[in-house]
């Protein structure tokens, strides 16, 4: 059982004094864009799965792929944090540092070398920055000391130049040349990991942006087979992964190397928690709280919700945790999201807890945000996603019935005939529109999902949980649900038979 304690670092009067102003919610919940949060409060609530652990394994080569919302460039700003912690070399790289590098080509195999020639000296010059940055404050290290002090001496005897000078030309040196530094033994006794992060970022699904990203991929892995202490880390969206392994067959090389970025509601739950308690100076054991039962977080969740969702239909009398798990899509960002429009909204009636009516106001917003977001996360792949989304909505007919937005298989497929037969959508990649490709679509986006009704409530399953469930060839028995997050924008004119509609998660 989970038992938490005061900690000495911080006093907090907890309900009286607690105001919901922006810069309370900010320390309370977070950044939305978690890598645009201080790192080290960033670190204290963050929650380290197996992933993240495998992320800090030997490995040479992982490449992170999630939605986005996920957490894919927080994971690699704590990562690197204790990276210089543990006194090792992180090198992040990010889109406006490989702007330079010439990959003006149709020849597939130029533009791996070219990429390769062109990580290298990146990689290089940040190294030499890292290092200069190292000389000028002092190192308290020895082991470290000693490494630098290493580097120096071979940086001027291969090239002849002060780290300094090199800065400055690091361009005009060859690919051999940087190798053969990589290569050196002094050079090897420290582990450098490369992070190349959001360089998905302007993606627009074409011919050019595959080619672009896949020989990237292959020099990548190429350059991280060629040099024992070099590990790179590389973090895509998910359907920019899709993208190119669909329509690359050299990908498969790497296939072996890629980790889905995803979560539990109970993990995102431990890092709400986590949150909390840091903002009111407490401590807490991580691996205790990933082993207790939700119900036994109640008395840190008092602290700044009310206790039980004081609403209607199928939420009624619910456990507060219970209504934030069921409308969020396994997304950190849509936790944080959704507690800060609910805080923002109980401010304005100056409640000292998010009440069940703060929440309820914040739900429209919240699920317009949610569209919004995913018709701008896939309309590179599909360009009238939007539309498709809308049209989703129930009909007349369908609310009658008194399940509006659930589905057989066979129910889904005929929604879908409907819609499209009004329509004009086409895949960017030319695969034909048909109610299947729709489906397989709408549940890879995860506006639907997998259902199955469970005696501690509805089970609902990702995509990115298990890719297979909805396919061309094999009916595995589960219904299929348009996600909760989406309803309020879908139905803005049924808004009271919602809770009525929506079933509860599973604990």
């Amino acid at each position: 059982m989970y038992v938490y304690k005061k900690g000495d670092e911080m006093e907090k009067t907890i309900q009286e004094d607690l105001s919901f102003n922006e810069e309370t919610i900010r320390s309370i919940f977070g950044h939305e864009a978690a890598e645009d949060e201080d790192i080290e409060r960033l670190k204290r609530y963050y929650v380290k799965t197996e992933i993240f652990n495998s992320m800090r394994s030997s490995i040479p080569l992982y490449l992170l792929v999630g939605h986005k919302g996920v957490g894919k460039s927080a994971l690699i700003k704590v990562l690197s944090s204790e990276d210089k912690d543990e006194c090792n070399i992180p090198i992040i790289i990010q889109p406006d540092d490989v702007l330079n590098i010439n990959i003006d080509t149709n020849n597939f195999l130029q533009r791996i070398r070219d990429w390769k020639e062109g990580l290298s000296k990146i990689i290089f010059k940040e190294l030499l920055y890292s290092v200069n940055e190292l000389v000028k404050t002092k190192i308290e290290n020895e082991k470290m000391k000693k490494w630098v002090d290493n580097l120096l001496t071979l940086t001027n005897s291969v090239f002849g130049r002060k780290i300094s000078e090199l800065q400055n030309s690091y361009l005009d040196l060859s690919h051999s040349e940087i190798t053969a530094f990589f290569k050196n033994s002094l050079f090897e006794e420290k582990i450098v990991t490369v992070y190349l992060d959001d360089l998905d970022r302007g993606w627009k699904n074409s011919k050019t942006d595959i080619e672009n990203l896949s020989a990237m991929l292959n020099a990548v892995r190429d350059l991280s087979r060629d040099t024992s202490n070099l590990r790179f880390r590389v973090g895509l969206r998910s359907d920019v992964y899709y993208a190119i392994r669909t329509s690359d067959e050299t990908t498969d090389k790497i296939d072996g190397s890629v980790l889905w970025l995803k979560w539990t509601n109970h993990e995102i739950l431990v890092m709400l928690i986590k949150r909390i308690e840091t903002y009111f100076g407490n401590t807490f054991d991580e691996k205790v709280l990933l082993k207790s039962n939700q119900n036994e977080f109640q008395p840190i969740l008092n602290k700044v919700f009310e206790d039980r969702f004081n609403g209607r239909g199928h939420w009624e009398n619910a456990p507060m945790y219970r209504v934030l798990m069921s409308l969020i899509r396994k997304r950190p960002r849509d936790l944080v999201k959704l507690c800060t429009l609910a805080g923002r909204n109980a401010y304005m009636q100056e409640h000292s807890k998010i009440m069940t009516s703060d929440l309820e106001k914040s739900f429209s917003n919240y699920s317009n945000d949610r569209l919004t977001d995913t018709g701008n996360e896939y309309q590179s792949e599909f360009p009238m996603v939007k539309e498709l989304l809308l049209k989703m909505k129930p009909s007349q007919k369908e609310l009658a019935i008194g399940k509006p937005c659930r589905f057989t298989r066979a129910e889904l497929l005929k929604k879908l005939d409907e819609v499209s037969s009004m329509s004009h959508f086409y895949f960017v990649d030319g695969k034909s529109v048909t109610s299947s490709t729709l489906s397989a679509f709408l549940y890879k986006i995860n506006f639907i999902t997998a259902r199955k009704q469970t005696q501690q409530g509805i089970k609902r399953i990702y995509y990115d949980e298990n890719q297979y469930i909805y396919n061309d060839f094999t009916d595995f028995g589960f219904d299929y649900e348009i996600h909760p997050a989406f309803r309020w924008a879908l139905q803005p004119a049924n808004i009271s038979s919602l809770f009525q509609q929506i079933e509860l998660s599973e604990e």
